[in-house]
């Protein structure tokens, strides 16, 4: 499997090619690039299987850099630091990352993906990772499904409820999504979209709303007619936030 790693931090080069030089002689490092202009045609010279591409690299991100192929004709194992906008980007769009300093567990199960071809990136995913990137939300996100990738448009999201490990979502046409990603995960994904946690296991669209009920914690009517019980311990916060809204 050959891979070039690029990255504008050269002692993040050295340590991840050291990293798999040790530990992982199926991957063969034929070129590394610490200047993201040089990297368009170095990946076209050599035609990796795949790239270890840093996020974050002045005059072009690795968002940018990827746009100017149509087609990818390579896998991608994005690098980032924790501390990044570049992590917003790479959730909304369902990709896969590894936070830097790299572990090497975590090395280990994204080249067993590749192996397996579980990397590749679509051009929706990459487009709204570019956006996000440049700080514009998208109304469309990427969902992780046992099966593959769901697009869903943020506001069709009714609301989302736990079940288990995984996360049932639940739409305006009343379909219904299992994604593989806890509340807790898709909740994150969400803060940003005016949704708001009713309950342990229930997340909820304010803009679905369609009528509060009083009671000791009260409940929602939602726009696709579910009825929704909120907790007694976020009745005032729900409130709080629903009349602001």
């Amino acid at each position: 499997m050959n891979c070039i790693i690029i990255d504008d931090e050269k002692h993040c080069i050295k340590t991840l090619s050291n990293l798999l030089k040790k530990n992982f002689t199926e991957v063969n490092i034929i070129a590394t690039c610490s200047e993201s202009p040089m990297a368009y045609d170095l990946i076209q010279q050599y035609k990796p299987d795949f790239i270890f591409l840093d996020i974050e690299m002045p005059l072009l991100n690795g968002f940018d850099l990827l746009s100017k192929f149509d087609p990818l004709f390579f896998d991608v194992i994005f690098t980032t630091a924790y501390d990044s906008y570049a992590i917003k980007a790479i959730k909304y769009s369902a990709l896969d990352y590894l936070l830097k300093p790299v572990d090497k567990e975590d090395l280990a199960f994204a080249v067993e993906k590749l192996k397996s071809k579980h990397n590749s990136i679509s051009k929706e995913q990459l487009q709204m990772a570019t956006a996000v990137q440049n700080k514009q939300m998208p109304d469309t996100i990427a969902l992780p499904t046992s099966d593959g990738l769901t697009f869903a448009s943020v506001n069709e999201i009714v609301c989302c409820r736990a079940d288990g490990g995984y996360t049932r979502m639940y739409m305006t046409d009343r379909s219904e999504i299992l994604l593989s990603k806890t509340l807790g995960d898709v909740e994150e994904l969400l803060i940003d979209y005016h949704f708001f946690r009713i309950h342990n296991s229930t997340l909820i669209n304010l803009k679905q709303v369609k009528k509060y009920i009083r009671g000791e914690g009260g409940e929602v009517i939602m726009g696709n007619g579910q009825s929704l019980q909120i907790a007694r311990t976020r009745k005032n916060d729900f409130l709080n936030v629903f009349t602001r809204f």
